[in-house]
C-alpha cells in the first residue's frame, strides 16, 4: 500500500533496530536510522539478482520526486538496462565534461607552465582567468567554445577601458586553446579568429621629463622635498643617480651595497626576469657614483642597523610603500609628467643623446637585454669600468643642470 508524505515525516526507528523501513510499492522504500536520518532506495532485480539503488535523503527528495525517480528507473529496466550502470554511465559522463571544461583545462595549462615562470606573472594570469574568464566560460566544454563567446568575454574588459588588459586575456585564452588542442580536447583556437577584432591600445609611455631646463627645476623640486617620511627624498634621488627600476630601489637591502667599492650588488632573484633567469641569471652589478654614495653613507646613519635601506615609516620590518614615490611626484606637482620608473628613460635620453655614450653600455646599465650583432646577449657585468664612468658623469651633469650649467657632451662613441 502506498505511504503518504505524513507518514515519512514521522517515521521513526524504534529502539534497538538497525534501521526501519516504509514500502510504497514498486520497490521503492524509506529507511528510517536511529539518528532520524531518512532515505530513498529502489530495490530491483537484474540478471536474477537482487540490487538496490539509493535515491537520495528525505525530505531534500520529497516522496513525489523519490516515485517519479523510481518510475524512470524502472522504464530503463523495461528496456534492458541495469539503472546501477546507466548511472554510472552517467557520473562518468559528468566527469568527463568536468574535466574538458575550460576551468579545468585552464588551471591544469596554468599548473604546468608555472615552473617556467616568475611568481608575480604566474599569480597575474591566473588572476586574469579567474576574474575576466572564468566566471563566463569556465564550465563550458572547451571543445564547443565558438570564436563569439570569447569575443564577448573580452569586450566585457575593453568595454571598462582596459585595452591593453583584453590584448593580454586573447592571448592567454589562445595559449590554453592551444594545449588544449595540444591534449586532444579541442578542434582548433578560436583566438586565431579574433586578429583585429578588438580595438589597439595606443603606445603609452612613462611620463618623463627629457628637456634640460624643465629637469633642472624638476631636480630644485626634489632637493626642496620634505613630505611624504624622512626617506621618501632620498630614494627619489638615488633613483635620479642609479635608474634602476623603482622596485628594485625601494625593496633594496644593506647587504647588497659596498660602499667603499662604490658597487651595488642587485640579487639575481630581484631582478624583472623570468623564473629561470631570476634563480640562474647573473646579480645586477651597479656602479655607484660619488653623489650617491654620499646620500646613502647618511642614510645608513639612519638606517643602516635595518634590513632594508629604505624602511617602512610605520612598520620598520618592511620596506617602504611602493606607493610613497607615486605620492610625492603629485604632490609636487609631476602627476603627469614625471614618474619614479621614468627616471630610466630620462637617464637614457641624455646619456645617449646629449652626452654621448654608447647605447649598448646603457642599456646594460638598465638590465636590459642586448644582443650584439652575432646574436649574443650582453653580459651584464661587462662595460663595469665604462658604466663607472657613466653614472659618475651623470651625477656631475645633473650637478651642473642644478647650477645651471650649459649641457656638453662627456662622452663620444667611436
Amino acid at each position: 500500500m502506498p505511504i503518504t508524505d505524513i507518514q515519512c515525516r514521522s517515521h521513526t526507528c524504534p529502539d534497538g533496530k538497525r534501521h526501519a523501513r516504509l514500502a510504497d510499492g514498486g520497490g521503492l522504500y524509506l529507511e528510517v536510522r536511529p539518528n532520524g536520518g531518512k532515505y530513498w532506495f529502489l530495490k530491483y532485480r537484474f540478471a536474477a539478482k537482487e540490487k538496490r539503488l539509493a535515491l537520495g535523503v528525505y525530505p531534500d527528495v520529497s516522496l513525489k520526486d523519490a516515485r517519479a525517480a523510481r518510475d524512470e528507473l524502472k522504464a530503463a529496466l523495461r528496456d534492458g538496462r541495469d539503472p546501477a550502470v546507466d548511472r554510472r554511465v552517467e557520473k562518468l559522463r559528468r566527469n568527463l565534461s568536468a574535466e574538458t571544461a575550460f576551468e579545468p583545462v585552464a588551471l591544469e595549462w596554468h599548473g604546468k607552465e608555472v615552473g617556467n615562470w616568475a611568481a608575480s606573472h604566474a599569480d597575474r594570469v591566473l588572476s586574469r582567468l579567474k576574474r575576466l574568464v572564468f566566471p563566463y566560460i569556465g564550465r563550458r566544454p572547451i571543445a564547443e567554445i565558438a570564436p563569439t563567446e570569447v569575443l564577448a568575454v573580452l569586450r566585457r574588459v575593453e568595454s571598462d577601458g582596459n585595452i591593453e588588459t583584453a590584448r593580454r586575456t586573447r592571448e592567454i585564452i589562445g595559449q590554453v586553446f592551444r594545449y588544449a588542442v595540444a591534449t586532444g580536447r579541442a578542434p582548433s583556437d578560436p583566438t586565431r579568429d579574433l586578429r583585429g577584432a578588438l580595438k589597439q591600445a595606443t603606445p603609452r609611455h612613462r611620463p618623463a621629463i627629457t628637456e634640460p631646463n624643465d629637469r633642472r627645476a624638476f631636480l630644485a623640486a626634489v632637493d626642496a622635498y620634505q613630505g611624504r617620511g624622512p626617506f621618501v627624498r632620498s630614494v627619489l634621488q638615488l633613483g635620479l643617480l642609479t635608474f634602476q627600476r623603482p622596485g628594485e630601489l625601494r625593496l633594496a637591502r644593506w647587504s647588497e651595497f659596498d660602499l667603499d667599492a662604490r658597487l651595488w650588488t642587485i640579487p639575481s632573484a630581484r631582478m624583472k626576469r623570468t623564473k629561470d633567469g631570476k634563480e640562474n641569471g647573473q646579480d645586477h652589478l651597479v656602479p655607484l657614483s660619488r653623489q650617491a654614495v654620499e646620500i646613502l653613507r647618511e642614510l645608513h646613519l639612519l638606517t643602516g642597523t635595518k634590513e632594508y635601506v629604505f624602511p617602512s615609516a610605520r612598520a620598520g620590518g618592511r620596506p617602504m610603500s611602493d606607493m610613497a614615490t607615486s605620492a610625492a611626484l603629485h604632490t609636487m606637482g609631476y602627476k603627469d609628467t614625471q614618474t619614479a620608473h621614468g627616471f630610466r628613460a630620462t637617464a637614457r635620453t641624455f646619456l645617449e643623446e646629449r652626452l654621448g655614450f654608447r647605447p649598448e653600455v646603457v642599456e646594460a646599465h638598465l638590465a636590459h637585454t642586448v644582443r650584439d650583432p652575432l646574436g649574443r646577449a650582453y653580459n651584464r657585468t661587462t662595460h663595469l669600468d665604462e658604466r663607472a664612468r657613466m653614472v659618475q658623469g651623470w651625477a656631475d651633469f645633473l650637478d651642473g643642470l642644478r647650477k645651471g650649467a650649459n649641457v656638453i657632451p662627456l662622452h663620444r662613441s667611436a
